[in-house]
């Protein structure tokens, strides 16, 4: 049998090649909005990043979502991670 291929994504914050399910996708859409895609499907432009504290914590600080979405990235964005991060734990 055939083993499957892993999709792997890039962490815009660590620039690590990580499988796609250990990343959660921010997304901007054509209307300027941007939220938190946990299926990683929705339509426009995303961005990955792994789900962990010091992680979200560097890309509040440094603002690399705002480089990689071109748009300014709203609190609530990181609030909706935290809060996810505090689910999965």
């Amino acid at each position: 049998m055939k083993t499957r291929k892993i999709p792997l994504r890039k962490c815009v914050v660590t620039n690590e090649r990580l499988p796609k399910k250990e990343l959660i996708r921010i997304v901007k859409n054509n209307e300027n909005l941007v939220f938190v895609d946990p299926t990683g499907k929705k339509n426009g432009r995303g961005a990955y990043i792994q789900l962990k504290k010091e992680v979200i914590d560097k890309a509040k600080k440094t603002k690399v979502l705002n480089k990689h979405l071109e748009i300014e990235v709203p609190d609530t964005i990181y609030e909706e991670l935290y809060s996810l991060l505090q689910k999965g734990e």
